[in-house]
């Protein structure tokens, strides 16, 4: 079975941006929720992927994520939830773990998270210097959570 295991925290400065390796543009729609699971579309640039995940167990899910053609992904898309999530995702190597470091644009803009996957849950990391408080377990740090609480926020303003 195919498993991510995922922590995720907040960022206390930006000291991260001197390590930065890679960085890409990202953009999610979700096709689908079932029980505690999720089918999400992705558009990364030149690529594109269809991506299955089941519930949680801990910092752990199954995850199955498949290459799709760029123009079925932008169709694919169009039939998501919307919003669609847009971010950009920087890549930075510490102690060994690559950590992905997501500014959110578009509704959820003003966001940001470090995120690092791990070969198993019991597997010990060292903490960057730029990161602060744990939100794996978090409900508020959730997307869907963080989306639904934006909205509010807009509707609240107008």
């Amino acid at each position: 079975m195919a498993t991510e295991i995922e922590r995720k925290f907040l960022l206390v400065s930006d000291e991260w941006k001197a390590g930065v390796i890679q960085t890409y543009s990202l953009k999610d729609g979700l096709l689908a929720r079932f029980g505690e699971g999720k089918v999400r579309i992705r558009h990364q640039e030149d690529w594109a992927f269809i991506t299955v995940k089941g519930p949680r167990s801990g910092i752990s899910r199954a995850e199955y994520e498949y290459k799709i053609p760029l123009e079925d992904a932008e169709e694919l898309l169009s039939l998501c939830q919307m919003p669609h999530i847009e971010k950009i995702r920087h890549i930075v190597p510490y102690a060994g773990l690559n950590w992905a470091i997501d500014i959110h644009l578009g509704p959820l803009a003003g966001i940001e998270f470090a995120e690092v996957e791990l070969a198993h849950p019991e597997q010990p990391i060292t903490l960057p210097p730029w990161i602060g408080e744990e939100v794996t377990h978090d409900p508020r740090y959730r997307k869907a959570t963080l989306l639904k609480h934006r909205a509010a926020i807009l509707r609240a303003g107008s």
